[in-house]
């Protein structure tokens, strides 16, 4: 691509690889750590519009994500240890995500007679009346997060970072 800086045209040369690196470690200490870190400037940006989001249903993005995956399972109910595997990020503390959401009537826990050391999940009317009711403002959400990109960069972005991912997912992972 040329453009003309006063009288003269000028044709921008493309960096060598050793100009690349040289400047990247200006910055960064690796292209790894450039990638990690734009990945991860990337989710705080676009997280902020989800959170946003949420915060005017009193939820969070975890707990979003739990109903989602419970009602997936309806009219089931899955093991509370079994959807902590399945969320998109770990959630450390399990039970008190449950509990928010027992609490507010989104989701009923229950104790199978037979073995009472498993709780079993699953998603109420409310919870899934709530949903239904995010489920054009979490489609906005996603197209002002992500819109601006055409449909082939999209599908370019989610091969690199399952790519990325791969090596760190448990073998038996069941998320894609």
């Amino acid at each position: 691509m040329e453009y003309t800086a006063g009288m003269t045209t000028v044709t921008p040369r493309r960096p060598r690889h050793s100009d690349r690196a040289a400047e990247t470690t200006r910055r960064f200490d690796s292209l790894e750590q450039e990638a990690f870190l734009s990945l991860w400037r990337t989710y705080d940006r676009l997280r902020a519009l989800e959170d946003e989001l949420f915060a005017l249903h009193d939820l969070t993005s975890q707990q979003y994500n739990a109903l989602r995956l419970l009602r997936s399972q309806h009219p089931r109910t899955i093991r509370t240890l079994d959807l902590a595997g399945r969320l998109v990020s770990r959630a450390p503390d399990i039970t008190r995500l449950v509990d928010k959401l027992v609490e507010r009537g989104l989701v009923e826990r229950d104790r199978p007679a037979n073995n009472r050391r498993i709780v079993c999940i699953g998603i109420t009317d409310a919870g899934i009346a709530l949903l239904r009711e995010l489920q054009k403002p979490i489609r906005d959400c996603h197209a002002r997060q992500l819109g601006h990109l055409p449909a082939r960069a999209l599908r370019e972005l989610i091969a690199l970072l399952r790519a990325a991912r791969e090596p760190h997912e448990p073998p038996d992972g069941n998320w894609h």
